[in-house]
């Protein structure tokens, strides 16, 4: 009978994106530490990647990422860059005169710092039948990348949360359509959802 060898498990943490899952949809702040902890010793991952932006100056934030990579994390961080988002000119109607007026608002920045390709490249090099990926996003920019390592034999985790926010002019959900869409063309166990809510008690940083 021949041996069937276990199969290496990676993670790749799209930080930016899973922190603002946690911190805004589901009320906790992740320990990434304590991640990185839980990940190598209860999900037995031999490689994390962790992919985050930094804004310049933000020593405290350099050095928590500097710490995880020497505790033998795989850490790649690139600048955050703000870019303004284009303004929007509306009309708006005098109620005296019946007069149309043009006001521009201001639609403020947007901030980035281009982690994704970096991520996309890792997981592509490291795919194969051999390997089990978690990958910590719920952007549907990953959906290519996601039905491509699953062509590759490779048995993916999306790890995010399902978890919307629903009021008077916004309806989000934080795990994009896409990736929802990337599930279902799939054969059941070949991707499946893990809600990081789950985790909150091994991962939340305490406050």
């Amino acid at each position: 009978m021949p041996i069937i060898k276990p199969k290496k498990r990676y993670a790749f943490v799209d930080v930016q994106n899973t922190a603002s899952t946690t911190r805004k949809l589901l009320g906790f702040m992740i320990d990434w530490h304590k991640l990185y902890s839980y990940l190598t010793n209860k999900w037995k991952c031999e490689k994390v990647f962790y992919y985050s932006g930094i804004d310049e100056g933000d020593d405290e934030t350099a050095k928590e990422f500097e710490s995880l990579r020497e505790s033998g994390c795989i850490v790649k961080t690139r600048t955050v860059f703000s870019y303004k988002k284009t303004d929007k000119t509306i009309s708006i109607k005098c109620v005296a005169c019946g007069k149309e007026n043009a006001e521009v608002v201001d639609m403020g920045y947007n901030r980035k710092s281009n982690c994704d390709v970096d991520l996309t490249v890792d997981a592509m090099e490291e795919a194969g039948p051999d390997k089990e990926f978690l990958i910590f996003t719920g952007d549907g920019d990953f959906d290519y990348l996601v039905d491509r390592i699953v062509g590759k034999g490779t048995k993916v985790y999306i790890v995010s949360s399902n978890a919307g926010i629903k009021k008077p002019g916004l309806n989000t959900k934080r795990l994009s359509t896409r990736l929802k869409d990337i599930i279902k063309k799939h054969e059941q166990g070949k991707i499946d959802l893990i809600n990081i809510d789950s985790w909150k008690m091994k991962i939340r940083k305490e406050v």
